[in-house]
C-alpha cells in the first residue's frame, strides 16, 4: 500500500494524542489506521522533493519507520494530444510533511538512501547565529488545517499563491459546520467563490476550501 496521505509505523517516546486523528493515515506495511500522536523532540519538517519523486521518497520514508503527510491538491492539465482538460491530483508544491526530530531530518537529506531527491525548505523570514536562514518547520497546531483540508480530497480543494491572492480583509476566521469544520484561514475570493484560505508562514503558497457559505463563518 501507498503512502498517498499520511503514515506511521511507530511513535516512539510521543506523549498522548493530538485533538484529531487522520482519516487516512495507514502503515504502508500493514494497511492499518494510526493515529498521529504529538512527541516533545519532534517538529513536522518541510522538505522539498525532486518533481516526480514525492510518492516514492514518502514510501520510502514510510518503511523506514517515519511519519509523513503528503497533501495533494486538483490542477487542470491539458491532454497534449486531445486538448482537452483533465483533472488530476499533485502533491502540494512538491512538499512532503515529515514528523521528526532534527537528527532524523538530517539524515534523510544528507544520508537517506534517497537524499539526492530530498532538500529542506529553508524559512527565509528568520536567521540563525551563523547568518542562515533554518530548516522551515510547523507546529502541529498549523499542520492541522492544512490536513484537514487536503485529507478530503475534494476537487474544489486549490492551491493559490498567496501574493496575488484576493484576501476579504486580514481577519481570521473559522468554519463552523460542514466537511471544512474547524478549519481557520483567511477569506479570499478565489475562483469567484468565497473560501477559506489556508497558509504557513514562510511557504509561498496556500490551500483553499471548497466554497463556504458565509453563516458558516465566525471570526477568531
Amino acid at each position: 500500500m501507498n503512502a498517498l496521505d499520511n503514515a506511521s509505523i511507530k511513535v516512539d517516546n510521543c506523549v498522548g494524542f493530538a485533538s484529531f486523528a487522520f482519516p487516512e493515515a495507514k502503515s504502508s506495511k500493514t494497511g492499518v489506521s494510526v493515529r498521529y500522536a504529538p512527541c516533545e523532540d519532534r517538529k513536522w519538517y518541510i522538505l522539498r522533493i525532486k518533481y516526480g519523486m514525492v510518492q516514492a521518497v514518502a514510501d520510502a520514508m514510510v518503511e523506514d519507520g517515519a511519519y509523513v503527510y503528503l497533501a495533494r491538491v486538483w490542477k487542470d492539465i491539458r491532454n497534449k494530444d486531445t486538448g482537452k482538460k483533465q483533472r488530476k491530483l499533485f502533491p502540494f508544491m512538491n512538499l512532503l510533511f515529515v514528523y521528526i526530530t532534527a537528527q532524523e531530518a538530517e539524515k534523510y537529506v544528507k544520508s537517506f538512501a534517497m537524499s539526492t531527491y530530498i532538500t529542506y525548505y529553508y524559512n527565509h523570514f528568520v536567521t540563525d547565529e551563523k547568518g542562515y536562514n533554518p530548516p522551515l518547520t510547523v507546529s502541529s497546531r498549523d499542520m492541522e488545517p492544512l490536513i484537514k483540508a487536503t485529507v478530503l480530497l475534494d476537487e474544489h480543494v486549490m492551491e493559490v499563491d498567496l501574493k496575488t491572492c484576493h484576501f476579504v480583509s486580514d481577519e481570521l476566521v473559522r468554519v463552523t459546520a460542514g466537511p471544512f469544520e474547524g478549519i481557520i484561514g483567511r477569506v479570499a475570493r478565489v475562483a469567484r467563490q468565497k473560501r477559506v484560505v489556508i497558509y504557513i508562514k514562510g511557504l509561498q503558497s496556500g490551500i483553499t476550501t471548497a466554497y463556504i457559505p458565509s453563516h458558516f463563518l465566525e471570526k477568531v
